[in-house]
């Protein structure tokens, strides 16, 4: 994983974005589906959110819940996750490009939600 540089972020503040697949801020970092696993989380996910200088720690644009069944694997947990980050990811680009984020600190808001 690599960390997007400082220099980066200041010249474009509030304008670079990540989908992280998890329920931020449960599991950040890489494999977060295995982290997931091996917790015995019952619900995870996915999760858009602004970039900052830490790891996956940018106020959170929006989340999208899945379930984690009995059976699943990595491969299989990480596969609807996935359907769910293609979901979500067009949505928040459609709401920055309508420039109905209000960000106010941590907290981002969709207007007219």
């Amino acid at each position: 994983m690599r960390m997007v540089k400082t220099g980066l972020l200041n010249a474009f503040p509030r304008r670079v974005i990540n989908i992280h697949p998890a329920l931020l801020p449960a599991f950040p970092g890489l494999q977060s589906w295995k982290q997931a696993l091996d917790y015995g989380a019952k619900i995870t996910g996915c999760t858009v959110h602004f970039v900052d200088a830490g790891m996956d720690t940018g106020p959170i644009i929006a989340q999208e819940a899945v379930p984690v069944l009995e059976d699943d694997t990595p491969e299989t947990l990480h596969a609807r996750i996935q359907v769910a980050e293609h979901a979500l990811y067009p949505r928040v680009l459609q709401l920055i490009a309508d420039g109905r984020l209000n960000i106010d600190g941590r907290r981002v808001r969709v207007v007219g939600e």
